[in-house]
């Protein structure tokens, strides 16, 4: 039986050492700082020193942008396997808000004798990662292509995605989220708590006032979605401080999943969420 390869973005802040160990590659997207350099992510630029930089700006100032316009990167993955490989399952970050889908779709029509699978999770962050990981077994296992990618697409109803913000302030003016002024004018004076719709479009779902208020919102949202089966959870973070041990400390308390990871958020994910962001995955068997 033939091995498959499993392949993803950097918007799915999959943990290094899950990615070494099911052999995932990892395309990077760009990020753009000072309207002119860009750097691939996760290969030119430090978390720590992106975040401190956020921090640093000011109002005033240019934000880095992101292009996830990244055809290049796929097709460098793509042709690094040819002939090793008898195809290529590539799980991607939701194509609402990037484009990572077209990419890899792209990117696919240039290496024509390799059967590629491209996959659109609706979803990003380590609700993407999860997909993946099932994907990444299944291929382990042995599984055919059809297989791999039909174990990510079943993953993909299972899991669910929830992040508190600082500030709207980075989603906004990144033209990520869109509302009416009075009603956006609310949201930037609040910890706007969020997820990803069907869709996977940004949606609201509420707006409390401290984050010690928000990790509680947020849990209580995974209260009413977590199954009786054994629950797997993910902890991601932008430089998140004391508050990413009081969500984690909460959330195993509360829930005591079998498994749970914590990871920093890439810059492309905080470049659009800003430094002090948490999020939360997570998916019953």
């Amino acid at each position: 039986m033939g091995k498959i390869a499993v392949v993803t973005d950097t918007a799915a802040c999959l943990p290094f050492e899950i990615a070494h160990k099911y052999d995932i590659r990892i395309a990077p997207l760009h990020i753009i700082i000072g309207g002119e350099k860009e750097y691939r992510d996760g290969v030119d630029l430090d978390t720590g020193q992106f975040y401190a930089r956020l921090r640093r700006m000011g109002r005033k100032e240019k934000l880095p942008t992101t292009s996830s316009s990244i055809p290049g990167e796929f097709v460098t993955i793509f042709e690094s396997l040819r002939g090793k490989v008898d195809g290529v399952v590539t799980i991607v970050m939701t194509s609402a808000i990037a484009g990572c889908y077209n990419s890899a779709l792209q990117a696919k029509e240039l290496v024509p004798d390799l059967p590629i699978e491209v996959i659109d999770t609706k979803t990003a962050m380590s609700a993407e990662a999860f997909c993946v990981l099932a994907a990444a077994k299944a291929a382990a296992a042995g599984g055919t292509l059809q297989q791999v990618a039909q174990a990510a697409r079943d993953m993909m109803p299972k899991v669910h995605l929830f992040w508190v913000m600082e500030t709207l302030e980075y989603l906004r003016r990144g033209g990520r989220v869109s509302m009416p002024a009075a009603m956006l004018a609310g949201w930037l004076k609040v910890k706007p708590l969020l997820t990803l719709d069907k869709e996977g479009k940004v949606a609201p779902v509420g707006k409390p006032r401290t984050m010690s208020k928000a990790i509680d919102a947020m849990l209580d949202e995974m209260a009413s979605r977590v199954g009786n089966t054994p629950l797997h959870a993910a902890i991601m973070h932008g430089d998140a401080g004391e508050n990413l041990n009081i969500l984690k400390e909460r959330m195993i308390a509360r829930f005591k999943p079998v498994d749970i990871w914590l990871c920093g958020m890439t810059p492309v994910i905080g470049t659009h969420t800003g430094p002090g962001t948490l999020a939360i995955a997570f998916y019953n068997e």
